[in-house]
């Protein structure tokens, strides 16, 4: 062997080595080598139907967003999605634009956040993972509110 195969293949060694020791009984969620440090994005879910109800971070506005989450075999089956006007008992909609009438930048902003609204969902029964879904443009609002909605709703569903 050539002095360069001995270097690769003590690299792989002590990746290998480093790899089986991380997975030998560490129950943590995050994988750590010299210069190296990743967050592990699979949970495991315990199966079950879950609800969770946020605001995120837009506490002084009167939106709450509602999220019911379905887990079957540890996975995304259902999931549905509303935000709700808590001062006007109303859903947020496609119609809600309608309160900001004469407002050229609100209207777009509810268009753009009802998709969102409409999307997520969606998105995240293909992905399976809620950082692997993409805001879409012009509705970080909706977003927001949508992954905080999530968290909450799993907090009793994920697997310690």
């Amino acid at each position: 062997m050539n002095k360069l195969s001995v270097t690769g293949f003590g690299v792989i060694t002590v990746l290998l080595l480093t790899t089986a020791s991380l997975n030998s009984g560490n129950k943590s969620d995050k994988v750590s080598l010299p210069g190296y440090s990743c967050q592990d994005t699979v949970r495991k879910y315990k199966d079950g139907s879950y609800e969770g109800l946020s605001r995120d971070s837009y506490t002084d506005e009167p939106y709450w967003g509602l999220v019911r989450v379905k887990i079957e075999n540890g996975l995304f089956t259902r999931i549905d999605f509303s935000i709700r006007d808590s001062n006007l008992h109303e859903k947020f909609d496609g119609a809600y634009e309608k309160h900001f009438e004469g407002n050229q930048v609100y209207i777009e902003q509810s268009r753009n956040d009802w998709n969102g609204v409409k999307s997520y969902p969606q998105k995240l029964l293909e992905r399976q993972d809620i950082g692997k879904v993409d805001v879409v443009s012009g509705a970080t609002w909706s977003y927001n509110i949508f992954r905080a909605s999530l968290a909450e709703a799993l907090k009793d569903a994920t697997v310690n």
